[in-house]
């Protein structure tokens, strides 16, 4: 059974950093689209930033400039670089990954169990 473990979150200063990596395990014959996802209190649950298998990224508007997605295939792991954070980035940050298992011939979506970040002076 696959399974994405996510690490990184916890309390930052505002204008800290904090870097979230999510590390997929299991069968896994490919990994195509990683994105990360976030989810606060009172609101929708936002996509923050997307990274295609190819290494095209794409980000939310409220965070262009501030926050980077990459990926690292030989690990089969993604990040996001946080920079700059503000109040309204506190939110648990969920992964998302695509892949496909060796058991299986089409491709499914796999979600991580969500680190919560907090930006608070």
């Amino acid at each position: 059974q696959e399974q994405l473990v996510e690490s990184g979150g916890g309390l930052v200063q505002p204008g800290g950093s904090l870097r979230l990596s999510c590390a997929a395990s299991g069968s896994i014959v490919s990994i195509n689209t990683m994105r990360w996802h976030r989810l606060s209190p009172g609101k929708q649950r936002e996509l923050v930033a997307i990274i295609t298998s190819g290494g095209t990224a794409n980000y939310a508007e409220s965070v262009k400039g501030r926050f980077t997605i990459s990926r690292d295939n030989a690990k089969n792991t993604v990040f996001l670089q946080m920079n700059s954070l503000k109040p309204e980035d506190t939110a648990v940050y969920y992964c998302n990954i695509r892949l496909r298992s060796d058991y299986r011939s089409a491709e499914y979506d796999y979600w991580g169990q969500g680190t919560q970040v907090t930006v608070s002076s």
